[in-house]
């Protein structure tokens, strides 16, 4: 986990560059986390016909495997201290793969359950692992665009993998669907394999405390943006196909999906371009950016167009803030503060789930973006406050 990396040796000197291949392959083993997470909000509606249940049901597939990550980020991240780092990223795909497996051969809802929390425990180690490679395989100058590569498959999940699932979803089935992401998790473990370096582990130093990086400067204000935006997010996103009914776009889920997912590209390729040097506008314009998106949401049942431009201005600052988080915690926190931002993310994205459909249920969809927008405005004031820890305008 992020807790227990040993040093991999990164060149010196300034000319280097980034180690692609590696880099490629845990971007990869992201897009699988996110594509194995995501995938039932793209045919939640088809899952719960299937499996017999209702949608706000089926859509705690979702919660349940983001609280399984985030609660079993700090207790695995000291369970697996002491493994072979690589090990620990092979067997978190086997996981996946296994559990992707299960999942389209399931005939029941609550054996999908347990292969879905089954998955969410072992991607907790593969997101612990994400930045620690990233930033020990690159010279410390690279380390932000390092941290943009192996985040890309996020975007992608989003961009290319919902789209295309839910689309396969549609003309295949989601049982098969999700055979065909377990045959994905087979080809990455192969690469895996074959490219990433290795690094033991160790025993972790007891003065270095989880709790005692939680009282470093910048940290906490890292996390309660973390905490809220990503709750947010999920809140809208988990129930997107109840969202778009409501707003007279249900035949354009596939659209709207591929949409948010592009924009999540080009929100990431910004990022990956200058958060080394302009983290705090950056996150500042990110939030503003979904705000916005919101704030066409908040519209009386919008016509089509403005739900694409919505998703448009949602998945351009969705897609840059992974890896301003990862930086800002890292350089907040270091190792200590990346494990909490596991916790902390996945738990929201859990909690997410849970939270939209009590709203679901309860208030209708158009509850959803007056909750999101409760939290983006905190979000944005925490931001603007933290410029001397958290987000300040110059990096460490």
């Amino acid at each position: 986990m992020a807790t227990v990396h040993t040093e991999l040796r990164a060149p010196a000197d300034r000319s280097a560059t980034l180690r692609w291949s590696p880099l490629l392959a845990l971007a990869t083993a992201a897009f699988l986390g996110i594509v194995t997470e995501a995938l039932p909000a793209g045919v939640l509606p088809e899952m719960a016909h299937d499996l017999r249940v209702g949608e706000s049901a089926m859509g705690q597939s979702l919660t349940g495997y983001a609280l399984a990550t985030g609660l079993s980020a700090v207790p695995l991240a000291r369970a697996t201290a002491r493994w072979s780092r690589k090990r620990l990223v092979l067997a978190a795909v086997a996981v996946l793969l296994v559990a992707n497996a299960v999942t389209a051969l399931s005939p029941s809802y609550p054996l999908t359950m347990a292969a879905r929390i089954a998955a969410g425990v072992a991607v907790a180690a593969i997101w612990a692992e994400l930045v620690g490679y990233a930033r020990r395989l690159t010279p410390p100058q690279l380390h932000g665009r390092a941290i943009a590569v192996t985040g890309i498959g996020v975007p992608l999940a989003l961009s290319l993998g919902i789209p295309l699932g839910t689309w396969s979803g549609r003309l295949i089935g989601w049982r098969p669907t999700f055979a065909l992401v377990a045959v994905v998790a087979t080809a990455l473990l192969l690469w895996i394999a074959a490219v990433v370096p290795d690094a033991p582990g160790r025993r972790p130093d007891r003065a270095e405390t989880l709790t005692g990086a939680l009282r470093l400067p910048g940290v906490r204000p890292v996390l309660f943006v973390v905490a809220a935006f990503v709750l947010a997010h999920n809140v809208l996103y988990t129930y997107i196909a109840a969202l778009l009914d409501h707003y007279g776009a249900a035949d354009r889920r596939d659209l709207v999906l591929l949409v948010l997912g592009i924009a999540s590209v080009a929100g990431l390729a910004v990022t990956g371009a200058l958060v080394d040097r302009r983290l705090r506008h950056l996150t500042l314009a990110a939030t503003a950016t979904v705000l916005a998106a919101v704030g066409l949401l908040l519209m009386p049942a919008p016509a089509a167009p403005p739900v694409l431009l919505a998703a448009a201005l949602w998945g351009l600052g969705w897609g840059a803030v992974a890896p301003l988080f990862q930086t800002a915690v890292a350089d907040a926190g270091g190792d200590r503060g990346q494990t909490l931002l596991v916790a902390t993310w996945n738990t929201a994205m859990g909690l997410g789930g849970a939270v939209g459909g009590l709203l679901l249920d309860l208030a209708g969809p158009g509850a959803l973006a007056r909750f999101a927008l409760a939290l983006l405005l905190p979000v944005l004031a925490v931001v603007a406050l933290a410029r001397r820890h958290g987000f300040p305008p110059k990096r460490p």
